[in-house]
């Protein structure tokens, strides 16, 4: 398929939903942290999609031995990482990219990381400049900058106090993964907290790494590695940001409600929800869990919309800005995104991405560097351009619910949730078209 079509619903709905895809980032974690133990690790509920399903194919092409059951991963590590005689294909996904040149940058070998052409054009300068500075061999195109990155890995790289200028999980994850096979204790810190699944996932792991605040700024203290690390027996979450397009259906369409099941509930990933909650729908948490992650479910409840100012917390959210903004384009008010530079370099521009489909929907919306100002009002049926980015494509689905739309260039909704388009049947029809 090549396009869908989204028919504006005549009433409300009521869903509990407990197959939502399963967490991408900490799928995509459990299946290269798993590389760090000396014995199999077990992942229950592991995410099938193409992005995540890549890193599998990585993580076996280092070495490991993978089976795969019904309803687990067990992921066997080699007794040190083996050179690949090919690239390393990550498809679409920069988390695996960027992560991965943390995690090969200290161990001996060469390695070429690639993907498919969205991913070839993301800037990687974020991960490989800090690498290169603690003794990585790492280059690409347009001086090292773009994918394909060729990685010679350093067995002996420098230990490093790295001030990070931007919030960002992956450049934090990649140097922490860089800093286990460090000569000596290092140093990452960031202006804010950003998403801590691969702190959180490596202390149950057993690796020595302590995290505060400084003057404001979150720092994360990481000694190197002296023995591997333990196996992990984990099962994923469902995903919060794959869940929170169901959770703007709720809040947008009158007479609707939505119970997510067994969600991530990590403080750093429910801050969209949060958002939502002062714009005026009703949400409630529910804990039932609490291992390497918090886990439980949300409920999500219609109210009218109010306009909100988002600019705090950015990196807790940046994923779902876009879903958000279908929100805030039929919230009461000027709802206004800043801070949020970071949208320019995700799988599409996604500043650029949200501003030109809500034009077309009608919307009154400013363009800003680092964000935009939205005048919410009524949504017009359009025919939406995704940029081959999932979350612009599953954004301006939601958008169908109120008023039809038609969404081009929609295979990228499988990188991260093959399972959203069942879902959305469930409540509206869907068609497709070439």
């Amino acid at each position: 398929m090549s396009r869908i079509y989204v028919k504006k619903m005549q009433k409300g709905f009521k869903l509990t939903i407990d197959s939502i895809a399963s967490d991408k980032s900490i799928s995509h974690r459990a299946a290269m942290f798993s590389l760090l133990s000396d014995k199999a690790s077990t992942i229950q509920n592991f995410l099938e999609a193409e992005d995540t399903l890549n890193t599998l194919a990585i993580v076996e092409k280092l070495g490991a031995k993978i089976e795969r059951g019904r309803e687990h991963v067990t992921i066997t590590p080699p007794k040190q990482i083996q050179e690949p005689d090919n690239v390393l294909d990550c498809g679409n996904s920069g988390t695996g990219m960027r992560l991965f040149c943390g995690l090969l940058g200290g161990v001996k070998g060469f390695f070429v990381l690639s993907g498919d052409k969205y991913l070839r054009n993301r800037p990687m300068a974020r991960v490989a400049k800090p690498l290169r500075s603690i003794g990585v061999k790492i280059d690409g195109r347009e001086e090292g900058s773009k994918a394909p990155l060729a990685i010679r890995g350093n067995t002996k790289l420098k230990a490093f106090d790295y001030q990070s200028p931007i919030s960002s999980a992956q450049v934090k994850s990649a140097l922490i993964l860089a800093a286990l096979r460090a000569e000596d204790s290092c140093t990452i810190t960031e202006p804010e907290l950003s998403r801590d699944h691969t702190e959180r996932m490596l202390k149950g792991m057993g690796a020595d790494i302590k995290s505060s605040y400084q003057d404001g700024a979150y720092k994360v203290e990481v000694s190197p590695l002296h023995a591997p690390l333990k196996p992990l027996d984990i099962t994923i979450p469902a995903d919060p940001s794959s869940a929170f397009f169901f959770a703007v259906a709720a809040a947008i369409v009158p007479n609707s409600s939505v119970r997510l099941v067994n969600v991530s509930l990590n403080p750093t990933r429910i801050e969209a929800y949060k958002v939502l909650q002062k714009m005026g729908a009703q949400v409630e948490f529910i804990k039932k869990e609490d291992r390497y992650e918090p886990i439980g479910d949300i409920v999500v409840e219609y109210a009218p919309l109010k306009a909100v100012e988002v600019k705090e917390h950015i990196a807790w959210l940046i994923d779902e800005l876009p879903a958000l903004a279908i929100a805030m384009a039929v919230a009461k008010g000027k709802s206004i995104v800043k801070n949020a530079k970071e949208l320019r370099v995700k799988e599409s521009d996604r500043i650029k991405s949200v501003v030109e489909n809500l034009k077309r929907c009608g919307v009154e919306v400013e363009e800003f560097e680092d964000g935009y100002a939205i005048r919410g009002g009524k949504l017009q049926e359009a025919t939406i351009n995704s940029f081959g980015d999932h979350r612009i494509a599953m954004s301006f689905a939601i958008a169908g619910l109120l008023s039809s739309m038609e969404i081009e260039d929609v295979e990228c909704i499988a990188t991260s949730f093959p399972n959203f388009i069942s879902l959305l049947r469930q409540i509206t029809e869907v068609s497709y078209g070439d």
